[in-house]
This record gives structure tokens, C-alpha cells and sequence, in this order.
């Protein structure tokens, strides 16, 4: 009798799951905004494989042209079908009217044997999505590994290839799920991890970093591709700035208790503690730095740059004279867009090692937010990665021309504290810890 029961019971629960309404397809999860309505193809254009450079170097009437032609193929090759964006795998890919910067973006799709298809992030490709069975003839170029990797970036480097393979059999649904903060992006392909917060290649100019905003794009490919589920949410900069805080976090020790000035020497009365953070007070300045010295490290922590706002980090410094020139080397903590420093030599702005080596620009948070920086010292080499971005990585011990050639005597120092050289403005700083690499 008990086995006749818990067999009427099994039924009975699975006619009520027949019978249980499903969750709304197009409809997002709490705090994700959807993307596609189901219904139209609201909120997108058309636009082909194109350098976005070139599209935002063009006059308001060219780039209108253009995007107006790349639309009428979008619209000749994208239809919506129950719910679902259907491409036919020709036409201009779809593209989201607006730009966006850190991420987190859910979609679900489903393809077709041979097909090829990705998605451009900032307008640059690409998670790939393929055909990873041996009949689809692409696996002398990685399909055998499975969709989900960043397909454009250099051979054998972290995230070219997926980490597993997770695609489902044609026929079914695949979800995706990516966290893009600055250029380091996360891929989630069917709940497993395919990608794990790698540097994305920028495919247009591989000498910079990935642009800091652009549209999402959704490739065509020379097969039917179907899309559903397709929502976003734009990660604010205190959750983008505590993913990258806690990253590999291991063996980081804090050097400042957000109380006092214990374990820091230098002039500290120029300086003051605010809600956590040391301040330089206005119109006050030199370099504070920690009483502990360093040889190789990392060092994490958070800034906040008022309007103008020019400060410095002390590296490798001997505790006396001018960072700049008798440490290591400063590296620059300033507000780029102010108009006081339109004129700089572009070894004077934010991160470059000052006066001798430029950093990449355009990847500050705005002024009043809080930032996110890591720096990283191995020998003669200084790595500088801006809110999830690398804006330097160099080896000072190949620079031999500087900045009004004004040599840097200190630059092949071995050791030295880790500090601020404040320059009269209240830059503030918060969250200070130091990994030594030694």
C-alpha cells in the first residue's frame, strides 16, 4: 500500500508542475532591465563589423548615414517570432542604441549545426558562440573547446579558449551570463565557468586597452540564430570597485586602520582622516608614506579626486626628496578632464610613470567617484590596472628619455616605503593594503 501511495503521490506532483505557470519569458530578474520586449526590436539599430572609432570620428550627418544603411539590413534579416529574436545569419548585427561600461548581462540562445555567432562587447568582439561538434569543421581553430571564450584574443593567453566545455545539443537553449568590469570579463555558459575574469582584447587596436563603453552587439553569422531572456544590469562603482577589492585577495594586509596615521611616517599634519580615508588638506602636501619598506608588491586601494584633483603615489620611496625623480618613480593620481590640465605632456597624466612613461587615458570614473586602482611592482616593471583596466604596464629600466630631460636618479631602486605625495588638493584615499611579493 505505502509503494501504491508514494506512486499516486508522484503522479499527482507531477500533473500540478504541468498545470504551475512558468515565469514570463522576456521578463527580467530583480534589478536587470530587459533589453528585448518581446515584441519589436525597440531600442536597437543596426550596425555592421566596424571599428567604432571610425563611427564616432564622423560628423553627426555621416554617422546618421551610415547607421541608417546598416539598419535597413538589420531590418531585411532580424524578425521577432514568438517571443524571440530570430536572425537568419546575414544581415548587420544587432546593436543596442545605447553604450554601456560594467556589466552584468544575461541571454539565452539557440543555433543551428555549422553556425557561427558572438557577442560584441563595447563594440568590440567577442564571446563566440559555435558549433562545437567535429561536423561543423572548425575545430583546427578551437570549436572543439566550446562556445563561451573571447575568441579574439592572442592564442594560449587566459580566456581565448573556454576553461569547459558547456554548450547543450542543437535544439536547445544555451544561457549566458557575463560580467564585464573595465576590461576583465567573467562568461558563465550554462551555469558553469568558461571564462574567469580575463583581459579582453581590444580587436581594433591591440596597443589599448578595451574602450571603456560601447554597445552590445549581437553577431550574424551564416546561420539561423534564435535569442530570448536578453537583460542587463549596469553594476555600480562601489559593486564593481568590491569584485575587484576581494579578487585573488590572499596574503593582502591593510596599511592603514581608517583611524590613525599608526605604521606611517612623513607630514602627517598636512593630512587628515575622514570617514575612513586619509586626505591631504587644502593647500597643504608632501609625501606620507608607510614606516614599513618595499621590494616587489601589489598594492590595492580606492581614490576619490575632487574637481582638478593632483596627487601621487610614492613608489619605492627612500623617505626623502621628491618621489618623482629620488624613489622609484611617482605615479600619477590626477583628474585628467579638468580644463587646468589640458596642456600636460602626456607623461603627466593619471598613472604614467611620472615624466618618463605615459599611461592610457579615458578610464577614471567621474569626478566625485570613487575609483578602484592595483598596482603591481616586479623589479624594474610597474603594472597600473584603473578600475578593472591596465592603463601601464612598463619597464623603467628601458627608458632613457624623460620628460624635459630631467633624469630620474631613483628609478632603479631596489626597495624604498609606499606612499602619497599630495600637491595641495584633498584627494582622499581609503581601502590601502599591500601584498609583498618577496
Amino acid at each position: 500500500m505505502r509503494m501504491r501511495h508514494l506512486a499516486l503521490m508522484g503522479a499527482f506532483l507531477a500533473a500540478m508542475l504541468l498545470v504551475l505557470p512558468v515565469q514570463a519569458q522576456n521578463e527580467p530578474p530583480k534589478g536587470f532591465t530587459a533589453l528585448f520586449n518581446g515584441k519589436d526590436l525597440s531600442g536597437w539599430h543596426g550596425m555592421h563589423h566596424f571599428d567604432p572609432r571610425r563611427l564616432w570620428a564622423m560628423s553627426e550627418k555621416e554617422r546618421a548615414k551610415k547607421l541608417a544603411g546598416d539598419t535597413k539590413s538589420m531590418r531585411q534579416n532580424w524578425r521577432v517570432e514568438n517571443g524571440e529574436l530570430v536572425n537568419n545569419g546575414h544581415g548587420a548585427y544587432l546593436t543596442t542604441d545605447k553604450d554601456y561600461g560594467d556589466i552584468e548581462f544575461m541571454i539565452d540562445y539557440k543555433t543551428v549545426p555549422k553556425a557561427d555567432s558572438g557577442i560584441y562587447l563595447r563594440a568590440t568582439p567577442q564571446v563566440q558562440i559555435w558549433d562545437y561538434t567535429k561536423a561543423g569543421g572548425k575545430w583546427r581553430i578551437g570549436a572543439d573547446k566550446g562556445s563561451g571564450g573571447l575568441f579574439n584574443n592572442d592564442g594560449g593567453s587566459p580566456g581565448r579558449d573556454p576553461l569547459v566545455l558547456a554548450d547543450k545539443p542543437f535544439g536547445q537553449w544555451n544561457s549566458l551570463r557575463i560580467i564585464q568590469i573595465g576590461s576583465r570579463t567573467t562568461v558563465y555558459l550554462n551555469g558553469k565557468l568558461v571564462v574567469d575574469h580575463a583581459v579582453m582584447a581590444n580587436y581594433w587596436d591591440r596597443k589599448r586597452p578595451l574602450f571603456a563603453k560601447g554597445p552590445i552587439q549581437l553577431q550574424t553569422h551564416g546561420g539561423e540564430i534564435r535569442w530570448r531572456n536578453v537583460f542587463i544590469r549596469e553594476i555600480p562603482p562601489e559593486d564593481a570597485n568590491e569584485v575587484l577589492q576581494k579578487r585573488d585577495d590572499d596574503g593582502f594586509n591593510s596599511v592603514f586602520n581608517g583611524r590613525d596615521f599608526t605604521g606611517w611616517a612623513g607630514p602627517l599634519e598636512n593630512y587628515e582622516i575622514k570617514d575612513g580615508a586619509i586626505i591631504c588638506k587644502p593647500h597643504k602636501g608632501g609625501t606620507i608614506y608607510t614606516k614599513e619598506e618595499y621590494g616587489d608588491f601589489v598594492a590595492r586601494f580606492e581614490f576619490k579626486l575632487p574637481p582638478g584633483g593632483n596627487n601621487g603615489l610614492a613608489i619605492r620611496h627612500p623617505g626623502r626628496g621628491n618621489p618623482a625623480y629620488d624613489g622609484m618613480c611617482e605615479l600619477q593620481v590626477l583628474d585628467n578632464t579638468a580644463a587646468r590640465w589640458s596642456k600636460l605632456d602626456p607623461r603627466q597624466y593619471h598613472g604614467c610613470a611620472y615624466g618618463m612613461v605615459a599611461a592610457h587615458r579615458g578610464y577614471l570614473r567621474p569626478v566625485g567617484q570613487w575609483n578602484f586602482q592595483q598596482v603591481t611592482v616586479k623589479g624594474s616593471t610597474i603594472k597600473v590596472e584603473l578600475n578593472g583596466t591596465i592603463i601601464l604596464d612598463t619597464d623603467l629600466s628601458k627608458v632613457t628619455k624623460y620628460m624635459g630631460n630631467s633624469p630620474h636618479p631613483g628609478k632603479d631602486r631596489k626597495k624604498g616605503h609606499f606612499g602619497f605625495a599630495g600637491h595641495s588638493d584633498p584627494v582622499q584615499f581609503r581601502n590601502i593594503r599591500i601584498k609583498p611579493l618577496e
